[in-house]
């Protein structure tokens, strides 16, 4: 799975935006994703994404993700996953895939793709990033495709070890020789004008922002980082707002405490569609909070399996299912 999309972002990229514009033409379906928790395991999770997605994509399939949060301390990657296609002709299952690095390309290009759409300066050399796990490095990695000037970063994370693990990698794979690592949020968001939320916060942590003069776009990835305050401060670009609006998200919470969704402007396919403009200039802050939606893990799948058919790879098990009743009698 690395091998086939590596290097792979501007197809990555091209893919997820296809799919929210589909998504938005009504030629898709995407459930509600279903939480599946432990009572006495609140930090543990494991969520089901079925979807369908129309177009020249076509397909139908299932994310099954898994978070435990424990998995940092063992030394492995706390998210891990399965994707399913079914073939549109008979329902039957007919691609399994290792899903985490489908699930991280496809968040990060998302992120990617509403950087370069919302925030006023392309010509961006600075960005901030608030957790330092794998969604943000990938992310990391999409952003210097759109934004090909950048060359400074800000970082923060909880605990420092993890933070200075992150701005070695990302000087390793970028060159980047300006990495500040700070003690402080707060620092970052008056450091940087682009900066990316990707946290495991469960509850909102940060009740309000730094008065600055930037006009600030803010990639808000971990849904649950941002106060209501903070919301209803800002210009709000969702993926799906239905979607975004559940599960106890900063903007689910904030839904609750208004008693409406008018604090939303529109969708991001709203945006790449050109049906409203990229910023709303009564904010000096965009957050962006994409819910996640399974199309793109569908849109991403269905790359990687025709990369996987030109690059001959995969493995092919003729007796997954079962023979046929009718099979079966003539035995």
């Amino acid at each position: 799975m690395r091998q086939l999309l590596q290097g792979q972002e501007g197809a990555i990229l091209n893919a997820v935006r296809r799919s929210y514009e589909v998504h938005r033409s009504g030629e898709s379906f995407v459930p509600h994703s279903t939480f599946l928790s432990f009572p006495d395991r609140r930090s543990n999770r494991v969520i089901a994404l079925p979807a369908y997605l129309g177009g020249e994509f076509e397909t139908a399939g299932i994310k099954w993700i898994s978070s435990f949060t424990g998995n940092i301390d063992l030394g492995i990657e706390r998210a891990s996953a399965v994707v399913i296609l079914n073939s549109m002709l008979t329902g039957r299952p007919e691609v399994i895939l290792e899903g985490s690095l489908i699930s991280a390309k496809r968040t990060a290009a998302s992120a990617a793709l509403a950087a370069v759409s919302l925030h006023p300066n392309h010509e961006e050399t600075r960005v901030g990033f608030i957790g330092c796990g794998s969604i943000n490095f990938e992310i990391f990695r999409f952003l210097q495709t759109v934004f090909p000037n950048l060359s400074q970063l800000v970082i923060y994370d909880l605990h420092r070890p993890r933070a200075e693990q992150f701005a070695e990698i990302c000087a390793a794979e970028s060159g980047f020789t300006s990495i500040e690592i700070t003690a402080e949020a707060r620092h970052v968001f008056e450091a940087c004008a682009l900066v990316s939320l990707a946290t495991t916060a469960s509850e909102p942590h940060i009740s309000s922002l730094p008065e600055t003069p930037l006009r600030r776009t803010l990639l808000h990835i971990s849904l649950r980082d941002l106060a209501p305050e903070v919301i209803l401060a800002s210009d709000n670009v969702v993926d799906d707002i239905d979607h975004v609006c559940r599960a106890r998200t900063s903007l689910d919470l904030t839904a609750q405490l208004t008693g409406n969704r008018d604090f939303i402007r529109c969708s991001l396919a709203d945006v790449l569609t050109r049906q409203t403009p990229p910023r709303y200039d009564g904010h000096r802050t965009t957050i962006f909070s994409p819910f996640g939606l399974g199309i793109l893990d569908l849109a991403v799948s269905k790359l990687v399996c025709e990369l996987a058919q030109a690059n001959k790879t995969g493995t092919i098990v003729p007796s997954f299912l079962p023979n046929s009743l009718k099979q079966v009698c003539t035995v």
